[in-house]
């Protein structure tokens, strides 16, 4: 059963391995239009038969309910979803956790930059390693295609081979690989 798209948010995305954080880093800066944000984040993925569902908790003073959809696969690709402020994370944890059962929980260090109105993730994550992921927000449909034309432009920016793409959320990437460091 699906969701409908016409009360959720818009994007478009494209997340691959980092080979180097570094450069990545420099390149960030460089294209940067706003200053950056260093945040640490814990996401608790739960069951969910439509998309995926999680709790957001930021640097251990915010949280989000977080629901989206996108197709997984190895290209930038368009993703809806719903986002909703959360005042008291334990007791959302607590409720989720007993009605929906946790898949999976991701800790990582991410470093925002700001691209006109594409998100530059660096992420550190716990147990995988270090991945640049891109949100393109979209106000209008009709605007994916220059989402696209975006994330291709950063692309060659970060010099992003087409090995290093993914799919997939961090997730379902610990739930296939364990604990072990993806390379």
């Amino acid at each position: 059963m699906s969701r409908p798209r016409d009360s959720c948010s818009l994007n478009v995305e494209l997340k691959a391995r980092l080979p180097d954080l570094a450069q990545a880093r420099a390149v960030a800066r460089r294209l940067a239009t706003r200053p950056a944000q260093k945040l640490s984040q814990r996401d608790t993925y739960f069951h969910c038969d439509t998309g995926r569902f999680k709790l957001r908790q930021i640097d251990g003073e915010q949280a989000q309910l977080i629901w989206y959809q996108r197709a997984s696969q190895q290209q930038a690709t368009s993703s809806h979803y719903m986002l909703v402020e959360i005042p008291r994370p334990e007791g959302m944890m607590k409720l989720l956790a007993a009605t929906l059962g946790i898949r999976a929980v991701v800790e990582k260090q991410r470093e925002v930059y700001f691209y006109q109105n594409v998100r530059i993730h660096l992420d550190q994550v716990q147990s995988l390693g270090t991945f640049l992921e891109f949100e393109a927000v979209m106000e209008h449909a009709d605007q994916v295609p220059q989402g696209h034309q975006q994330l291709d432009f950063l692309r060659r920016q970060f010099s992003i081979e087409d090995k290093d793409l993914l799919e997939g959320s961090y997730g379902e990437m610990l739930e296939q690989h364990g604990d072990q460091e993806l390379s």
